[in-house]
């Protein structure tokens, strides 16, 4: 599991992102559920992730509408096979509109620049 903290800020709001080796959709709720036992995880606002496993994608917006969607384009643009990205969000009093899925486009590229 890597976890990459406080990566972006925008108007009061603070990402991460997370990822990790996945093979089922077992293995991609026990890597949700491995995350979540740090508390600050635990507590954001959102937790969107994705997958792209040989019996196809996996998604989750976790309350985030359409984020888990452009996860799973950037992983299929990426070729990143059996390989969960998770990008957080803890809100931060402002609405961020269509930026919010800039943002979580910046997160997943920061993950995919750093496994480079």
């Amino acid at each position: 599991m890597e976890i990459f903290d406080g990566i972006i800020n925008d108007r009061g709001s603070k990402y991460a992102v997370s990822g990790g080796a996945v093979n089922s959709k077992a293995d991609a709720l026990a890597f949700l559920k491995q995350l979540k036992r740090r508390k600050k995880f635990a507590k954001a606002t959102h937790n969107t992730w994705a997958c792209l496993l040989d019996d196809g994608p996996l998604k989750n917006d976790d309350g985030e509408s359409g984020a888990g969607m452009v996860i799973v384009r950037m992983l299929e643009r990426e070729e990143l096979r059996n390989h969960i990205v998770v990008v957080t969000r803890w809100y931060g009093g402002t609405k961020l509109g269509g930026d919010r899925f800039r943002r979580v486009q910046d997160a997943v590229n920061h993950y995919i620049g750093e496994r480079s």
